[in-house]
Order: C-alpha cells, then structure tokens, then sequence
C-alpha cells in the first residue's frame, strides 16, 4: 500500500486512492450544510485488481482523518464506511441521528447525483 496515494477532489466530491496514475478506489462523497456541516460518504468503490490491498479501510481512515482537521462530522451513508467506523470507534465517531436523518433526506432529493 506505500506506493498508493490518497487525494480529495473536493469539486467532483470524491476521496481517490491513486497507484502508478490510476485511480484505483474511491469514496464518492458530498458535503451537508445543515443541520451541520459534514462530510457525507455515499459508495466506496475499489477497482477488481485492487480488491483485498486494504485500499477501501485507507480511504475510510483518510476521510474521517479530514474531517477532523476541518472541524466537521462525517455523517456516513455508505455501507462499508458503516461497517469501517463501527470496527474503529475510536478514528470515527458517531454521528447523531439528526444529522444522518438530514443526509438522507438531502441524498433522497438529489438522487440524480449518486
């Protein structure tokens, strides 16, 4: 995994692991507003060839680590961000129900974008 980097696209709302020039997995993301700022992970993705490398925890561990250094809450939606942050506790606290209400109900009004 040394020779994977992960950048944010902010714009395209997506957290890339990037191997040799390729993206080779991707947390696809958008930011909430209210009832609070947060950082909401809708699909994790990783690219078949690149299954099993620990590429899909490192962007999960990646996207709680900028949230915390924005000062914001991820609010997760994506299944496997669910199951990465209850295993790690203490790298991804729990979002209140209220706001993981609001970024359902601004994911339901958007499907378009997802």
């Amino acid at each position: 995994m040394s020779d994977i980097e992960i950048r944010d696209d902010r714009a395209a709302g997506r957290l890339e692991a990037v191997a040799a020039g390729e993206v080779v997995g991707r947390i696809e993301y958008f930011v909430l507003d209210a009832p609070e700022r947060a950082v909401v992970p809708v699909h994790t993705i990783v690219e078949p060839a690149h299954e099993g490398q620990g590429i899909a925890g490192s962007l999960a561990r990646e996207l709680y680590r900028l949230a915390g250094r924005e000062g914001v809450t991820v609010a997760p939606l994506c299944p496997y961000v669910v199951k990465w942050a209850a295993r790690h506790p203490d790298e991804a606290p729990a979002a209140d129900p209220e706001l993981l209400r609001a970024a359902k109900e601004w994911l339901v009004a958007h499907p378009e974008l997802f």
